[in-house]
């Protein structure tokens, strides 16, 4: 586009076009905007020579937007309303809302706790009169064990829910208890391993194989988890994923007993007691804050006063029960 297409295409030649289509008429509208209707009709003419276009048809008697027209009525409502709305965001910045708060969720936790805090987050209104709620545009992704840790000592988030707490804090990183989460051994009800007699031993459990969910992390050492030397693995990328292939009677594994829950109690899944200790998850949620508590911005501070309660904190851990499963 050619700077004197640029140059015409102003947020006043915007308005001027909707008042002109929302009046009917160059009289009304010029009115409306204080001018005279000669010199509404020689901005026309402007800023059609420099878009080489006719935005009205001459041969009506009313104010007849040609093709042309109605596309740049339709494209510069548009623009003005996100002019509004870069405004608005800019004024609600500046009054401490992040541009942007990006938060990796560990995979275990449930989906329909996060959606219901990121709904209430949306829902939100500023005191200060934004119709629009906060200005924080939120980023969400999904990390599986060590890879939630590193999106965080990255930055490539600013929050993390679910972290182990084993990786050692390179400074700048605040952590605190999100809770404990069980895991337990499951099978089908027709898996092999459902019939013979507790506790699993390796040695029983190393010929069936194993479903497993991937570590996310690509420069840290991934973690592996309950996995036997020799073992036959598949792989998959969620913990709702190795779910349903142990539903499927695909392998056998740990999941969460949250999770496994339901299925449980209706005869879906099997669980069996092995040799090996109980896995006792212990999980933390973190952010960045090496600027200190008073860096904090709106946003990441409306979250952390969230995960404050500690019925948030369970139900994260707990209820996945929900309209996603």
């Amino acid at each position: 586009m050619s700077s004197d297409r640029r140059q015409a295409l102003t947020p006043e030649a915007l308005v001027m076009m909707d008042t002109i289509a929302r009046t009917g008429s160059f009289a009304a509208a010029a009115r409306e905007l204080g001018k005279v209707p000669s010199a509404l009709t020689y901005s026309v003419r402007q800023l059609e020579e420099a878009l080489d276009v006719l935005l009205f048809d001459r041969s009506s008697r009313q104010a007849q937007l040609t093709a042309a027209g109605s596309e740049l009525l339709h494209e510069g409502r548009r623009l003005l309303q996100e002019i509004d709305a870069v405004a608005n965001r800019v004024r609600r910045v500046a009054c401490g809302w992040e541009a942007t708060l990006s938060i990796s969720i560990e995979d275990l936790l449930s989906a329909p706790t996060t959606f219901e805090l990121v709904q209430a987050f949306c829902e939100l209104r500023d005191p200060q009169g934004a119709p629009d709620g906060p200005a924080t545009r939120l980023r969400l992704r999904s990390d599986v064990l060590t890879g939630t840790w590193e999106a965080l000592v990255s930055g490539q988030v600013d929050l993390a829910i679910g972290v182990s707490g084993l990786h050692p804090n390179p400074g700048g990183i605040e952590l605190r208890p999100l809770g404990k989460l069980e895991f337990i051994f499951c099978v089908a009800p027709h898996h092999p391993l459902a019939a013979m007699d507790e506790p699993l031993s390796d040695a029983e459990l190393v010929h069936h194989r194993a479903v497993a969910v991937a570590d996310t992390a690509q420069r840290m050492a991934p973690l592996t988890v309950n996995l036997l030397p020799g073992q036959d693995v598949l792989t998959v990328p969620s913990m709702r994923a190795k779910l349903e292939a142990l539903l499927r009677c695909l392998g056998c594994g740990f999941v969460p007993e949250p999770l496994a829950r339901p299925h449980l109690e209706a005869g879906h899944l099997v669980r069996k007691a092995t040799v090996r200790v109980i896995r006792i998850a212990e999980l933390q949620y973190a952010w960045r804050a090496e600027r200190g508590a008073l860096a904090i911005g709106r946003a990441l501070q409306w979250w952390l006063n969230q995960l404050e309660s500690p019925t948030t904190r369970r139900a994260l851990l707990e209820r996945h029960a929900g309209p996603l499963d």
